[in-house]
């Protein structure tokens, strides 16, 4: 990872590391459990990858950090409630989430299963609360599309049917349940900013590029990594005889596609300079281990 992303990322993720822990403090007199099994759903080591790009992209556009912030932790919650119902055992039952249990493992399943619920509430209530009036409407629904039927939980339905097996059908499946929040994070601060309609086609282009190739990562990351490096059990998806870039492709064409999905990323991004973070980003994303 260059020096000055890994800098920044260290320096962001505390951050929001430190927003998110403010975020789910709450007063005593709630139920502690639950209360405790959001807490683990969060803030139990993720990357944080989603609200660094949120980030990133809010600085190219000259958004305060103070404005963009809480929906950067609204995002994160979000993804961190679906990973949690992910591992149910009624949808990939999944023991192990960043190298620790997962929260039905922890918690039990029906406070794992509260606990997604109310972080997703949450969520929902930061913009409300905390983003400005004339932009925190358009972020709540963007959200709400980017995370429902029409995103991420849309995705999830069409994975879970068993249905997806053609390259097409995967390649809407993975737009649905990763590519959605993925896009949030790179468009919503243009809710946010004045900017030319260039700039918001170059981020969509990026968003759409970047959000292919992140899961096309997974799907090379989830053939041939180990349950240290990934901190969650690999080899499901092919074990479940499911398609994923992998199998359909082999791991040589699914690695040609990432890079090719990269490099569309990166030229997208070359609006912001020859050197800027959202490049830098992408070339992290392409490289990481987990």
């Amino acid at each position: 990872m260059p020096p000055k992303l890994a800098a920044y990322l260290t320096q962001k993720t505390a951050v929001i590391e430190q927003a998110l822990n403010d975020y789910l403090t709450f007063s005593p007199d709630v139920p502690r459990e639950l209360a405790a099994a959001m807490r683990y759903a969060v803030l139990n080591g993720g990357k944080r990858i989603r609200p660094a790009l949120m980030l990133a992209v809010a600085e190219l556009l000259s958004v305060a950090e103070a404005k963009i912030l809480p929906v950067a932790c609204a995002l994160e919650i979000v993804h961190s409630y679906s990973l949690a119902h992910d591992d149910l055992p009624c949808m990939d039952n999944d023991a192990w989430r960043r190298g620790q249990p997962s929260c039905h493992k922890k918690f039990g399943e029906a406070v794992a299963l509260l606990a997604g619920d109310t972080l997703q509430a949450l969520a929902y209530e930061i913009i409300a609360r905390d983003c400005p009036p004339e932009s925190a409407l358009e972020l709540i629904k963007n959200l709400g599309a980017a995370s429902g039927i029409y995103g991420m939980a849309g995705g999830q339905a069409l994975d879970l049917s068993g249905a997806v097996k053609t390259l097409p059908e995967l390649q809407k499946m993975h737009a649905l349940k990763t590519g959605a929040l993925l896009q949030y994070a790179v468009t919503a601060p243009l809710c946010l900013a004045e900017t030319t309609e260039q700039v918001r086609r170059a981020l969509q282009d990026y968003a759409d590029a970047v959000g292919l190739a992140f899961q096309i990562k997974d799907d090379i990351l989830d053939a041939v990594g180990t349950p240290e490096t990934l901190g969650k059990t690999p080899g499901k998806d092919a074990g479940k005889n499911k398609a994923t870039y992998v199998t359909l492709l082999g791991l040589e064409k699914a690695e040609e596609l990432l890079a090719a999905e990269t490099n569309k990323a990166c030229t997208s991004a070359k609006i912001f300079g020859k050197e800027n973070l959202l490049l830098a980003m992408a070339q992290y994303l392409l490289e990481r281990k987990n």
